[in-house]
């Protein structure tokens, strides 16, 4: 059986609580592996590491890490197969949608690649007679990342390469459901050349996350899960004295005019509806057509390619749809579904009960269509997480423009129309972070920054990019006068240099 342990100071480590879990294949439902779990102990250790790396760290040339960051994207990109592999057999997500994971990770390292253009300061001669100003950014120290389990790669690579690039040294505290990636980062920063000490990585649960939130040591940390897991590490940590970034859950609606193309908005709503098994913040979960005819012209649409959809595990090249991640997961989603039809909701296409020959004990949920769901059902209000799209009908679009904006997430949302001035209107007065015009997931490339408004976010700043750089360091700002031959005497007034 694979053993998955702690990395502390560049060395494997069970640590010393004796607790472990299993590791399942989503696909199989059997067990692949089991993780070692962490706690208080775990994390004062591999933070004693990245305090004892930090100064010659932090002391590196940004243009040398930077270099590291660049041979770093050539090991991932040259070894993209197996990462994608290893998340597939513990998350179940198909390999292209595994691959597709890496390059949004591969687009940050290159971002962090240019981090010495990005901590460039700011300097101004003879702000006063004499006297000079420069600002400067500088790292905070010991920082700390809490990843979810639906991109076990992807997020923990939003956050390392943009921390440790600004000078900064990480502990990493991954999902325990799928361990085997965040180890495998490790791996891959370690043929770059990163030293020992700078990345660890402890496994755990609740435990770890309070051990790393109430550390006296850790300066900052940046969290991406659900809302109210979000809003208690916000809370903690604040209290702790930390910078907390804390991303939570989302609501994504898109909402579809009259002058759409059906056939185009139909094909973007599978792929951001049922794309990774609907487990992903920015999927788009509900659907907003306006007007009736509009609506029933595209659930004539869906429905058939809903029911079609290949479902199967990563190693079916053809799949377009893995399991959900364990088995709690699929009793959750299929609960929402049935509180959903109670409620009054018509199920247009049904994936409770999938059954895959050969795979019969796998995690396994079909893609299901729900049509009349009213903002006042569950199935509305909830955070499904799983492979279900609701249509809710709207009569005209003002009304789907305040649905949206009711709605306690802000995290994406989409407009597919060919109105310009609807577009705009739209960009405008929508009150969600991260806008889509035809576009079903828009999440920004990694030049600009994501984050969601409301409660889908908990913190000032946005996770990678320009944000990113602002979240993993501080301004400092240096005032200089040298002796001139001048003596003014002692000044009682405050200080200004007009």
């Amino acid at each position: 059986m694979n053993r998955i342990e702690h990395i502390i100071g560049g060395q494997m480590t069970a640590g010393s609580s004796g607790k472990t879990q299993a590791v399942y294949n989503p696909a199989t439902g059997e067990q692949s592996a089991e993780v070692v779990l962490g706690g208080q102990t775990e994390i004062n250790a591999a933070v004693e590491a990245a305090k004892a790396a930090f100064e010659n760290w932090s002391s590196t040339p940004p243009a040398r890490r930077g270099r590291l960051m660049i041979a770093l994207h050539g090991i991932m990109n040259a070894r993209r197969d197996e990462i994608a592999q290893t998340i597939s057999a513990e998350h179940g997500k198909t390999h292209d949608d595994a691959l597709g994971e890496v390059t949004r990770a591969l687009e940050v390292v290159e971002f962090a690649a240019g981090i010495a253009a990005h901590l460039q300061g700011d300097f101004s001669r003879e702000v006063g007679p004499g006297i000079d100003t420069c600002a400067e950014r500088q790292a905070l120290g010991v920082v700390a990342g809490i990843t979810p389990f639906n991109f076990p790669s992807m997020v923990p690579l939003w956050m390392i390469p943009m921390a440790i690039a600004c000078g900064n040294t990480f502990v990493l505290k991954p999902s325990e459901r799928d361990p085997s990636s965040a180890n495998l980062i490790f791996d891959l920063f370690k043929e770059a050349g990163l030293p020992d000490g700078v990345l660890n990585v402890v496994h755990g649960g609740k435990g770890a996350v309070d051990a790393v939130l109430d550390h006296p040591d850790i300066q900052a940390v940046s969290f991406v899960g659900s809302t109210p897991i979000a809003e208690y590490v916000y809370t903690r940590g604040c209290a702790a004295g930390k910078r907390v970034q804390a991303l939570g859950g989302a609501k994504n609606h898109m909402i579809i005019m009259p002058d759409a193309d059906l056939d185009q908005a139909a094909d973007a709503l599978m792929g951001a509806g049922f794309g990774s098994a609907g487990e992903r913040c920015m999927a788009i979960s509900v659907a907003v057509p306006i007007g009736e005819e509009t609506a029933d012209a595209l659930v004539a649409k869906l429905a058939p390619r809903v029911a079609a959809l290949k479902i199967g595990p990563s190693t079916d090249e053809t799949a377009e749809m893995g399991p959900v991640i364990t088995a709690e997961a699929r009793k959750r989603i299929k609960g929402c579904i049935d509180a959903g039809e109670k409620e009054g909701a018509k199920v247009v296409v049904d994936g409770r009960g999938l059954k895959l020959q050969g795979y019969e004990n796998g995690f396994w949920m079909g893609g299901t269509l729900l049509d009349h769901v009213t903002k006042d059902m569950s199935v509305y209000k909830t955070e499904i997480f799983g492979p279900v799209l609701s249509v809710l009908r709207a009569d005209n679009y003002g009304q789907a423009v305040d649905l949206i904006n009711a709605h306690e997430y802000g995290n994406g949302t989409a407009i597919f129309t060919r109105d310009g001035d609807a577009a705009r209107d739209f960009t405008n007065r929508i009150k969600v972070g991260m806008v889509g015009v035809n576009v079903p997931i828009p999440v920004p490339v990694a030049t600009h920054s994501f984050g969601g408004w409301k409660r889908s976010s908990f913190g000032a700043h946005g996770i990678y990019g320009p944000e990113a750089v602002h979240f993993y360091t501080r301004l400092k700002t240096v005032t200089t006068r040298w002796p001139t031959g001048i003596r003014a005497g002692a000044q009682f007034t405050f200080p200004s240099m007009g």
